[in-house]
C-alpha cells in the first residue's frame, strides 16, 4: 500500500485539543489550520495556528458541527487532511464520507467503523462475534418495554437502562426493583428521544461497585493492531470523568494482557484504523472479570496519561497511519513506566452544584512544566481570554507522571496549586480535595465514589495569607513618597495600624496590619487576622513581606514569618480574587449596613452563570411572588429557572435570546410599600 504525503492539515475543533494537535504538526514540520467560531476570534488555538478561518457564528450547529463550513474550508486553505479532535464531528460518519468525497484525508476509523460502534446494540453485536465479554443483558434492535420487562429477570436485578445512540449518562438508569422498571424505561426512552433523536433502548445486569477502565489501541492499514495499556477513568461525576490515570491499580499483569487482547479483537471485528479506545467495565471485587461497554473511535480527552507512561505521541501515530505508513512497533515493543494522573480543569463552580461559569481570564499561571517536573499542561486558557457559555466548560487539563503513583498524586497536586485561574471560577480546588481523600489514596475507587465524595465537599475559609495578602494590596502599592497621600500615612507618636474588614462566604473577619515599611517595591510589617463571630477564634499573627507586582494585581511573593510562599492577586470589579498554595478565594470588602431589611439589592436576580435567556416568565410591571419563576437561562445545554427573592413587582431588563453574563442583573423585584393604616375612627 503506498502512502499518502500529509503536508496540512485542518484541525476541526477548538479549545485545548486544538492546541494540543497544533503541538505535534508543528514538531512534525505539518501546516496547521484553525478554524473558529465568531465567539473564538481571539482564542489561543487561533493565535498559535499557521492559518485561521472563520466559519460561522457562535452556535456550534452553524460552526463546528456544520460539516458544509468545515469542508469548505479545508478545500480553500489546500488542507490535504483533517484532525477532528474529540467532540463536535470526531465521530459523525457523514463528515468522514464528506471529506472522503472531497479526496481530503480524514484523521480517523472509516467510516463504517464509526457507524457500528456508535450503536451500542451494533457495537455489542459486533464484539461478541470476536468473543470479546458483554455485560449478560438483552440487546437488538427494536426492543420494546415488553421485551426488556421479560428479559429483565433472567439479566438479574439491579439492571441498567442505556439508550442506543449517544452517551454522556442521558437515558441511564439504574433499576432496582422489578415494580421500578416500567417507569424508568418510559422516562429513559423520552430522556434518549429528545437527547439523541432516538428512543432504542437495551438493557444489561448492572455490575456491582464498578470501575471505569478503558484501553488505548492502535491500528494500521496493514493489519496490526496493539495496545498501549489501560486507563482507570471511574472518578467520574455524573458519568462525566473528572480525574483519570495510567495504569489501572486494579489490574494485574494476566488480566492487564487480556484485557489488552480484548480490546485489540473489539477494534478488529470492525476494520478499525487510527486511535480508539475501547471501554471496559470490572467489578472492583472481581478484577479479572471485565466487561465491553463501547468503543469511542476518536482520540480521547485523557490520552496524555497514556502518553506519559508510554512515551508515544498518539497524534503523530495517528497522522502516520492516515498517510498509509505501518505502525513503527509491535506489541512487545511496547512497555509502561511509571505513572501518570489528569485533573481536568473545568469553568464550573463546585459549590454551587458544578453550575457552569465564566467571566474573564484577568490573570493566569500555569504550573512549572520543564523537563524533570514530571508535569504537563495542555491548555487554551490565555490572560483576557472571555469564556461564555457556548461550548464545553473545560479549560485545560493537568497531568503529572511520577515514578510511582504516590509520586504521581504529589506533583499533580502541587501543579494544580500552582495553577492560579484569577476571574473564572474553576474546579481546581474540587480537584485537590479529591486527590486527599484516603479512599482516592489507596486506589480504592469505583464510578460512584465522586457523587459520595461531593456531599462532604466544602468551600475552606480564606486562609489568613489569602486575607492579609489584600490588606497588604491596599497598602503601600499606591505609596508616592509623600507622606500625605501614603496609604500608610503619617501621624505623630506610634504607627497606628492599617485596618481592613472582609467578607467571604458570609464569614466577617478583620485584617490588622502595622507596617514598618511601605513604598511601590514592598510592604513590611506584622499582620493580624481575626474572624468575627467566633469565640473561639485564635487570632492569627506573622511577621509579613508583600512584593507587590503593581496595584495589588499579578503574581507576588508573601513571605510569612521567614517562609516565602508564591501567590497571586487581582481587583477584578469591587472583589479581590486571590490564589496561593492554599487555594483560591474571592474576598470582597465588608461594607457597614445600616438596616438589614432596607438593603437595595435584597430584590434583584442575577444570573449564576454566562448563558443565553430562554424564557421571561414575568413582564416589567407584573406582580410576582415570592418562588415564581422570572427568567430562564440555558448554559451548557442545561435549562435554569431564577425565581422571584421577594414578593413585589418586577422590572425585567432582558428578553429571549439575550447573552447575559455570569452576576448580570436580570431582573430586579421591588417590595410593595407597606400598606398605611387605616384612619382611627
Amino acid at each position: 500500500m503506498s502512502t499518502r504525503p500529509i503536508r496540512s492539515v485542518l484541525v476541526a475543533n477548538r479549545g485545548e485539543i486544538a492546541c494540543r494537535v497544533i503541538d505535534t504538526l508543528r514538531r512534525m514540520g505539518i501546516r496547521s489550520i484553525a478554524v473558529y467560531s465568531d465567539a473564538d476570534a481571539q482564542a489561543r488555538h487561533v493565535r498559535e495556528a499557521d492559518v485561521a478561518v472563520r466559519i460561522g457564528p457562535a452556535e456550534a450547529a452553524r460552526s463546528y458541527l456544520d460539516i458544509e463550513a468545515v469542508v469548505d474550508a479545508a478545500r480553500k486553505t489546500g488542507a490535504d487532511a483533517v484532525h477532528p479532535g474529540y467532540g463536535f464531528l470526531s465521530e459523525n460518519q457523514r463528515f468522514a464520507a464528506a471529506l472522503a468525497e472531497a479526496g481530503i484525508v480524514f484523521i480517523g476509523p472509516p467510516a463504517e467503523a464509526i457507524a457500528t460502534m456508535g450503536d451500542k446494540i451494533t457495537a455489542r453485536a459486533a464484539v461478541t462475534a470476536r468473543d470479546v465479554p458483554v455485560v449478560p443483558g438483552l440487546s437488538r434492535p427494536g426492543l420494546t418495554d415488553e421485551d426488556l420487562i421479560a428479559a429483565a429477570p433472567d439479566i438479574g436485578f439491579p439492571v441498567l437502562i442505556k439508550p442506543s445512540a449517544g452517551g454522556g449518562g442521558k437515558g441511564m438508569h439504574r433499576v432496582a426493583e422489578p415494580a421500578e422498571l416500567p417507569a424508568a424505561l418510559q422516562r429513559a426512552r423520552r430522556e434518549a428521544g429528545a437527547a439523541f433523536g432516538d428512543d432504542a433502548l437495551f438493557i444489561e445486569h448492572f455490575v456491582d461497585t464498578p470501575r471505569h477502565i478503558e484501553v488505548q489501541v492502535l491500528a494500521d492499514r496493514h493489519g496490526n493492531v496493539v495496545h498501549l495499556g489501560e486507563r482507570e477513568c471511574s472518578l467520574q461525576r455524573r458519568h462525566q470523568k473528572v480525574i483519570e490515570e495510567a495504569p489501572s491499580a486494579l489490574l494485574d499483569a494476566d488480566t492487564r494482557a487480556r484485557i489488552g487482547a480484548a480490546a485489540c479483537d473489539a477494534a478488529r471485528s470492525v476494520g478499525y484504523t487510527g486511535a480508539g479506545t475501547v471501554e471496559f467495565i470490572v467489578s472492583a471485587h472481581r478484577p479479572d472479570e471485565f466487561f465491553f461497554m463501547e468503543m469511542n473511535t476518536r482520540l480521547q480527552v485523557e490520552h496524555p496519561v497514556t502518553e506519559l507512561v508510554t512515551g508515544i505521541d498518539l497524534v503523530e501515530q495517528q497522522i502516520r497511519v492516515a498517510r498509509g505508513e505501518e505502525l513503527g512497533f509491535a506489541q512487545d515493543d511496547i512497555t509502561l513506566t511509571g505513572h501518570a494522573i489528569e485533573a481536568r480543569v473545568y469553568a464550573e463552580d463546585p459549590a454551587r452544584g458544578f453550575l457552569p461559569t465564566g467571566g474573564t481570564i484577568e490573570h493566569l499561571v500555569h504550573p512549572d512544566t520543564s523537563p524533570g517536573s514530571g508535569v504537563r499542561v495542555d491548555s487554551a486558557m490565555l490572560e483576557g481570554l472571555r469564556v461564555g457559555s457556548d461550548y464545553d466548560p473545560m479549560l485545560a487539563k493537568v497531568i503529572a507522571h511520577g515514578t510511582d503513583r504516590e509520586e504521581a498524586l504529589e506533583r499533580l497536586d502541587q501543579a494544580l496549586a500552582h495553577t492560579r485561574v484569577l476571574g473564572v471560577v474553576t474546579n481546581i480546588d474540587f480537584c485537590r480535595f479529591v486527590l486527599r481523600q484516603p479512599a482516592v489514596v489507596d486506589a480504592d475507587l469505583d464510578t460512584e465514589l465522586l457523587d459520595r465524595l461531593v456531599a462532604d465537599y466544602e468551600v475552606a475559609e480564606p486562609s489568613p495569607e489569602a486575607q492579609v495578602l489584600v490588606g497588604l494590596a491596599r497598602i503601600g502599592v499606591r505609596d508616592s513618597g509623600d507622606v500625605w497621600s501614603s496609604a500608610v500615612g503619617w501621624r505623630i507618636g506610634d504607627t497606628a495600624p492599617v485596618i481592613t474588614r472582609l467578607v467571604s462566604g458570609g464569614h466577617h473577619s478583620t485584617v490588622s496590619i502595622r507596617v514598618d515599611h511601605a513604598d511601590a517595591q514592598a510592604v513590611s510589617g506584622r499582620a493580624t487576622v481575626a474572624v468575627e463571630g467566633v469565640d473561639d477564634a485564635e487570632p492569627w499573627e506573622a511577621d509579613v513581606v508583600y512584593l507587590p507586582a503593581g496595584d495589588g494585581q499579578g503574581s507576588a511573593r508573601l513571605i510569612v514569618d521567614g517562609v516565602s510562599q508564591s501567590w497571586s492577586s487581582v481587583l477584578v470589579g469591587e472583589s479581590w480574587w486571590v490564589s496561593g498554595p492554599s487555594g483560591t478565594w474571592i474576598l470582597d470588602l465588608a461594607r457597614p449596613v445600616l438596616d438589614e431589611a432596607a438593603d437595595e439589592r435584597a430584590g434583584e436576580i442575577t444570573s449564576p452563570m454566562p448563558g443565553t435567556v430562554v424564557a421571561v416568565a414575568a413582564g416589567s410591571g407584573d406582580e410576582v411572588a415570592s418562588g415564581a419563576a422570572v427568567v430562564v437561562v440555558e448554559a451548557m445545554k442545561m435549562e435554569h429557572t431564577l425565581s422571584a427573592p421577594i414578593d413585589g413587582t418586577a422590572e425585567v431588563s432582558v428578553k429571549i435570546g439575550d447573552k447575559v453574563d455570569a452576576g448580570q442583573v436580570l431582573a430586579v423585584i421591588t417590595p410593595a410599600e407597606a400598606a398605611e393604616p387605616a384612619p382611627a375612627r
